[in-house]
């Protein structure tokens, strides 16, 4: 069995109550929608339905609030892939859990995937990425464990480029997100509910398919 729940999770981020929750995935719909910049703490607190200062009681400042959102999205990874790992099965028959999980994860926090994706790069922006950085690095460290354990035990290729994993899998699911229009028409797709089983059934079997080829082929 592995253990590999990040240390972080220890060092005591913030605690996290229904109303803080609330305020989160307000200010997420609208950061994703507006930006962060077209995004006011007093917008935040009318559609939360919750005090301004409040929220301010609570995050401090609309960065704050930013960087508490990354943290919120990122910090239970660790422990969600320990329960794939811990449970009885094959590397391959984990890596097809690995996956559902990913792409559900991915599919849930697209909005905040698009908020990192634009702030991230802003060297104008004074948002504290620190903390969300060690936790992706504890992150990627966890699969590259996985992956050794996998080549140590004849299951996956010695020849793998373990930091593209997980670029390969939001490269893929985003991609489609991203150009959902097209994909509609091109696959006949009418409606959100038709895109979520798309997502869940047919796009996550073909990253399956193409992780694991990865994971094994030998050149």
């Amino acid at each position: 069995m592995f253990n590999f729940v990040p240390v972080l999770l220890q060092v005591g981020v913030m605690k996290l109550n229904e109303k803080k929750i609330q305020i989160l995935l307000t200010a997420e719909k609208l950061f994703a929608d507006n930006g962060f910049d077209g995004t006011t703490i007093r917008q935040i607190s009318k559609k939360a339905g919750i005090n301004i200062a409040m929220i301010s009681y609570y995050f401090g400042s609309k960065k704050k609030l930013l960087e508490a959102l990354l943290i919120y999205r990122i910090s239970d990874f660790g422990s969600e892939f320990d329960s794939i790992v811990s449970d009885k099965g094959t590397y391959l028959e984990k890596i097809d859990a690995f996956i559902e999980m990913m792409v559900k994860r991915i599919h849930q926090n697209r909005r905040t995937h698009k908020i990192v994706s634009f702030e991230y790069s802003n060297p104008f922006r004074e948002i504290n990425f620190e903390v969300y950085e060690n936790y992706k690095k504890e992150n990627f460290n966890i699969v590259a464990n996985f992956v050794k354990n996998g080549q140590e035990q004849g299951e996956f290729s010695k020849n793998i480029n373990v930091q593209m994993i997980i670029p390969t899998i939001l490269g893929t699911y985003f991609h489609f997100y991203y150009n959902k229009n097209f994909y509609q028409n091109l696959l006949d797709i009418s409606n959100e509910s038709e895109i979520e089983h798309y997502v869940h059934n047919q796009l996550t079997q073909h990253i399956k398919q193409t992780i694991k080829a990865l994971l094994t082929y030998e050149e």
